[in-house]
């Protein structure tokens, strides 16, 4: 679908403001994405399609993304309930007034890495050197790459958000996401390596619900409804996405089967890491938050202070896993 049609669609999707309801009634409320439907957004749509929104009496409108969406905005205006965001849009978007405030984080682990060739002698970020790289302009990870790294003979230029050139030059690297570009270049007869930006230390949550405060002070219990609906989105998803693929396939034709299973199996290990606790799903910590605080200010893009006090809470995932834990639910 053209993305003039997803931004009409969030321009009317986005025309009514939050009703007020108790749990014993039917909210209907909207979801922002902040892209096309794809397999970032799988525990949000498992939400839907399993029924866990609906359990929660929340009639749940999923508006489609798109290049130009500006979720962070839509919240901090309550044009929409929530949106999907990455942690440092949160704080980019809190330095520039937009009252914001994460409630679950979906991927721990950031998905952005940057392509080589898997026959390339380059194994690390460190070892990027005499070659093209393709980053997005301005980006936050992108500046940091620039500032961590010597680059030695590297000469940055803007990502097309192609891959053609790196199959046309084996001098070629580009940006992406771990659970994307490796497939359409494997299906094009070309292999990658996958360095994690994660790895250099500039890891920010990825696929985050956000509301705004008002909500949260206004109807706390319609955040928490909707949050617990969201993490068990989530469990059910990681679990078994088959279902849940097929109605993304649907609202996204251009995400076919395959490039959806992918993206699931790759996700997985972003949202439940090795290190991250059980009964943790979604929950975030002060000292990631404030980390990423001061990376951005080190690259001049927030002004510095505590910016990252207020960005998020887990007052309402804490409260799903206990809720979880104490009626004993697990994924359908």
């Amino acid at each position: 679908m053209a993305p003039i049609i997803y931004a009409i669609a969030w321009l009317s999707g986005c025309s009514q403001p939050t009703p007020q309801a108790t749990s014993a009634e039917t909210a209907p409320i909207q979801l922002q994405l902040n892209w096309f439907p794809d397999a970032q957004h799988g525990g949000f749509y498992a939400a839907l399609v399993h029924g866990d929104f609906a359990a929660e009496n929340l009639d749940m409108k999923i508006l489609p993304g798109g290049p130009n969406v500006p979720v962070v905005q839509a919240v901090a205006s309550r044009r929409v309930p929530f949106a999907i965001a990455n942690a440092d849009q949160v704080l980019l978007g809190r330095e520039q007034g937009a009252d914001v405030v994460a409630v679950f984080a979906a991927m721990q682990d950031s998905p952005r890495c940057i392509l080589v060739r898997a026959d390339s002698d380059i194994r690390r970020l460190e070892d990027l050197r005499d070659i093209t790289l393709a980053l997005g302009n301005g980006k936050a990870f992108a500046k940091f790459l620039q500032a961590k790294l010597p680059l030695e003979h590297v000469r940055i230029v803007p990502y097309s958000g192609s891959i053609a050139a790196m199959l046309a030059d084996e001098k070629y690297a580009q940006q992406g996401y771990v659970f994307s570009e490796p497939l359409i270049a494997r299906r094009q007869g070309m292999e990658t390596r996958c360095l994690m930006v994660s790895e250099l230390g500039f890891n920010p949550y990825t696929s985050v619900l956000i509301t705004h405060p008002e909500l949260i002070a206004e109807q706390p219990d319609l955040v928490l409804r909707a949050v617990r609906a969201v993490r068990r989105g989530w469990e059910q998803y990681l679990a078994s996405p088959e279902e849940t693929n097929q109605r993304i396939h649907r609202d996204n034709p251009q995400m076919d089967l395959e490039s959806l299973a992918f993206a699931a199996d790759e996700i997985r290990s972003l949202c439940m890491p090795p290190d991250q606790p059980d009964n943790s799903l979604g929950e975030m910590t002060t000292e990631r938050w404030a980390t990423l605080a001061r990376q951005l200010a080190d690259l001049g893009l927030l002004s510095g202070g505590a910016p990252s006090a207020g960005a998020f809470t887990n007052r309402f995932v804490e409260a799903a896993a206990a809720s979880k834990k104490e009626d004993g639910h697990a994924p359908h």
